[in-house]
């Protein structure tokens, strides 16, 4: 027995020996290939106590009660209590069971200090995400969502204090009685207030002076067509009142604008005798001004309309307001009429058409509009607007002139008055193209005019 329990204390004693010989080597072996991080990291958050609840970890203690511990670039034993700074190595001595600490270890330390430098000047900040801790990152993701919550509500409240729900203004438009009326439903209202006999001269004005402000669109022009709206006003230019002659006048030009389709029933309803009617007659200004207005949108791009002005003695008309007193403002309008029906014309006799245009350009050579111009003696009547002192008048006429150059040379060269007024003009406008040039504007505006001037004299020679 002695025997046998004496080779039992031998073998126990050599199993013993060789547990201890192989923790040593396996612990040295750990240390030697990593010792910086010979342990691994555990989070906080999962070691919890024997309640359940999350043990209160050293790092998560109370930063004022913390002692700071100062590493440096060589191993230091860290004593408990002490804080240390993020981004320090740790580990854990497992010879003494010492916590270990220092600075990171640089690979090249002026690479890096020049790098950090170069940073610093470019303005550039590199965050290392192991400079926080999770329950930080936490804390400034909880901060950063409260915020955008707040600008959120504070948005939507300022958005509800600028706008009311849409539920409120239909109860509020319920409560004043309001209804939304379409422009056809206007226009139908004012009609009959202008057409009604119960209604006075100032009503009648006032509803014709709304209507002008709806004709001006293309479909409520046509509208105004079929409501009968366009023989009421054009029955208005025979009235016996002249703000009704007027503002019926300034309806009618509002809705033949750019409308062929109001064009043509106007004309077929009358409308061109009654405004030539207006013109010739003694009228006051402001009712030829608004007539004026009204023939002017019937003839532009209407050539129809233009052979029936031409026929019905349209020019002569016009060539009376010369010789009215108090129409001088009408006469550079009646200028700028004529300019502009001759210009539609030559443009579209130059321009490269096509079959669809073929019929509108066999309609405007049955236009004879500048050879009566030449034989009613336009070119005098239009030169003598030259001595008009606007530079706006002038402008237009000059360029009147220009296409009249043709057809009246002639007869330009040998009116000394012209020939006077173009030395004149051509004296100012050098002084003011070069006032401009001095300014900085090289091509302003009385170059151009003076442009226009030394083109007809050079012609005239």
């Amino acid at each position: 027995m002695s025997r046998w329990a004496g080779l039992l204390s031998t073998a126990a004693k050599v199993n013993l020996l060789l547990l201890v010989v192989s923790a040593v080597f396996s612990w040295s072996s750990l240390s030697d290939r990593v010792p910086e991080f010979a342990l691994t990291k555990i989070e906080e958050s999962d070691i919890k106590d024997d309640s359940g609840k999350e043990a209160v970890a050293e790092d998560d203690a109370d930063p004022e009660d913390l002692e700071v511990f100062y590493p440096t670039h060589q191993w230091q034993t860290l004593r408990p209590g002490q804080a240390v700074p993020a981004g320090s190595h740790v580990r854990l001595n497992l010879q003494t069971g010492d916590r270990e600490v220092k600075l990171p270890d640089s690979e090249n330390g002026k690479s890096d200090t020049r790098k950090e430098r170069r940073r610093k000047r470019l303005g550039k900040v590199d965050v290392d995400s192991t400079s926080f801790t999770s329950q930080e990152l936490k804390k400034a993701l909880a901060k950063m969502k409260e915020s955008e919550k707040a600008e959120r509500k504070a948005h939507e409240e300022e958005v509800r204090k600028k706008f009311r729900p849409i539920e409120q203004l239909k109860e509020e438009f319920e409560k004043l009685n309001v209804k939304m009326e379409t422009d056809y439903e206007i226009m139908v209202k004012l009609i009959s207030k202008f057409n009604s006999s119960a209604s006075t001269l100032d009503e009648k004005v006032a509803a014709l002076y709304d209507l002008e402000y709806y004709v001006h669109q293309v479909d409520n022009a046509k509208d105004f067509l079929s409501m009968g709206g366009l023989q009421l006003v054009i029955h208005g230019l025979n009235s016996s009142e002249a703000t009704l002659k007027e503002h019926s006048a300034f309806v009618l030009g509002a809705a033949l604008s750019s409308n062929p389709k109001v064009q043509i029933e106007a004309i077929e309803g009358g409308a061109l005798q009654k405004l030539l009617v207006i013109l010739a007659t003694e009228q006051p200004l402001a009712v030829k001004k608004k007539a004026l207005f009204a023939l002017s949108s019937m003839l532009r791009h209407f050539p129809y309309a233009q052979q029936q002005f031409l026929k019905l003695g349209g020019l002569q008309v016009l060539r009376s307001l010369f010789r009215q007193k108090g129409m001088e403002t009408l006469h550079v309008r009646v200028v700028t009429l004529l300019y502009d029906l001759i210009m539609e014309k030559m443009l579209l006799e130059d321009s490269q058409h096509g079959d669809h245009l073929e019929e509108k350009i066999q309609q405007y050579q049955q236009v004879k509009l500048v050879p009566a111009v030449v034989e009613q003696d336009w070119c005098v009547v239009v030169s003598n607007l030259l001595a008009m002192p606007e530079h706006d008048s002038r402008e237009k006429v000059l360029k009147m002139v220009g296409v009249l150059m043709a057809f009246c040379r002639e007869r330009y060269r040998g009116d000394q008055a012209l020939s006077t007024t173009l030395s004149l003009l051509r004296s100012e406008y050098e002084e003011l193209a070069a006032e401009e040039q001095r300014e900085g504007d090289k091509d302003g505006y009385f170059k151009e005019l003076l442009g226009s001037v030394n083109t007809i004299i050079q012609e005239l020679r």
